[in-house]
């Protein structure tokens, strides 16, 4: 990253740094909106947005690069942004935004939040994530909640189980469900799945503080602490409750084991509810939402447009247009109900959303209060590419050996220290 920070702030110098609130009065707002939401509902969440910002009088210019993960969308990104010719929005998400601020490729939103209120609406958690030395520098489009489990009642009532609150509590069903014959967690053996249940187990058994130091501040004695220790004894138990097929499953085929009844629960962020609603599944009846055992915490995982600088007034009109419209109340429930997440802006009206999202709702803003809102590690939100990375390896491959948590506490300190 320092070659290209080097690069694109010898090509930022060279761009107008013309202020988002300088467009004439004849500007006709238009934006490149590069992105890569094509499929499903997300392709109509986009949708949503394209039209209100021609509603709007906006020009809407589509720039989609296929590839859920964003990867090829980043490449794209840097080619455009080396040769000088930025989009006018682009999604991204969490510390990446953070680096691209650091090179000076990014605008300065903080007159539009500040006239529309942002510091009222966002979860502090949230402002951290798309600020930058403390001005806005994009806009958080959504949240999605990633410590969830999906379970389903049928499968449960067969052991006659209720949701569990703890990880014992968890864990004895899961013995209840195997003595039945029963897989209790679907999973798929990807090291972002292994690293998303990890996650919600950290969060459990120790707490936000616990998970933020580890993670966050990357801390060498809370990451080879007796706290992370138990959190890898959790891991290995997990393990024992996965059929003997999860390598490689992919994390829609685990919830439709769960939808199927060939197996109890799934832990996933809240993507997996719209597997279950397209199958035409009702929360609640169908299947069950429940938190992961966190005692009142909530792991973030959030979307994100950035705003690159870019030299006409009309681009420089569409994108305080298009930052206005985005956390604006009616584009965050439109978005939202397409994409299964909440809304990134609180207080937004609940009638329309199901009760999945409703307790989402009612969750973020108890955490974000109690102190108990953390960014996801698995999903990239409360650590850089290189950090989840090193994450990512430990956790997978204590999962698929027989490493003791002693030796993956040393393992886990020791390539976190490496990555930074």
């Amino acid at each position: 990253m320092k070659t290209l920070t080097h690069k694109l702030t010898m090509t930022t110098a060279l761009v107008s740094t013309l202020l988002l609130g300088a467009a004439t009065a004849h500007a006709q707002p238009q934006a490149e909106v590069l992105h890569y939401w094509t499929s499903g509902g997300e392709a109509k969440a986009v949708q949503a947005l394209k039209e209100d910002f021609e509603a709007n009088g906006g020009k809407w210019i589509d720039a989609p690069v296929a590839g859920g993960g964003g990867d090829a969308q980043a490449a794209v990104l840097r080619s455009r942004v080396l040769s000088g010719n930025p989009p006018a929005a682009v999604q991204i998400k969490g510390p990446n935004i953070h680096e691209w601020a650091a090179t000076g490729a990014l605008g300065d939103l903080t007159a539009v939040g500040e006239a529309e209120g942002w510091d009222n609406v966002l979860p502090p958690l949230l402002q951290d994530i798309v600020k930058y030395d403390g001005k806005y520098v994009a806009v958080p489009v959504n949240i999605h909640r990633v410590d969830w489990i999906w379970a389903n009642p049928e499968v449960l009532a067969k052991v006659d189980a209720e949701p569990p609150r703890t990880w014992d509590e968890f864990n004895a069903i899961a013995d209840k469900l195997m003595a039945a014959g029963i897989t209790p967690l679907a999973h798929g053996g990807q090291p972002w799945q292994d690293a998303t249940i990890f996650e919600t187990v950290a969060l459990g058994l120790g707490g936000a503080e616990f998970f933020n130091k580890a993670f966050v501040e990357k801390d060498p004695e809370t990451l080879k602490s007796d706290t992370m220790k138990k959190v890898f004894d959790q891991m290995r138990k997990m393990r024992g409750y996965v059929d003997a097929d999860f390598p490689g499953r992919d994390w829609n085929l685990a919830t439709g084991m769960v939808m199927r009844g060939e197996a109890a629960m799934q832990i996933m962020g809240d993507w997996a509810k719209g597997e279950f609603v397209a199958a035409g599944k009702k929360p609640g009846v169908d299947f069950l939402c429940i938190p992961t055992p966190s005692n009142g915490g909530y792991i973030l995982n959030s979307d994100s447009f950035a705003m690159f600088k870019v030299t006409s007034a009309d681009d420089n009109a569409g994108q305080e247009l298009l930052a206005r419209l985005i956390l604006g109340e009616k584009f965050q429930e439109t978005f939202n109900l397409y994409k299964g997440s909440i809304p990134a802006r609180m207080g937004v009206n609940s009638d329309k959303f199901d009760e999945c999202a409703v307790k989402s709702m009612i969750d973020l803003q108890a955490s974000s209060e109690g102190g108990e809102l953390v960014g996801s590690v698995a999903h990239e939100i409360a650590a850089a590419g290189a950090i989840r990375g090193a994450v990512l390896d430990v956790v997978t491959e204590h999962f698929n050996s027989d490493m003791t948590s002693e030796a993956a506490v040393e393992r886990l300190a020791e390539a976190i220290e490496l990555a930074e």
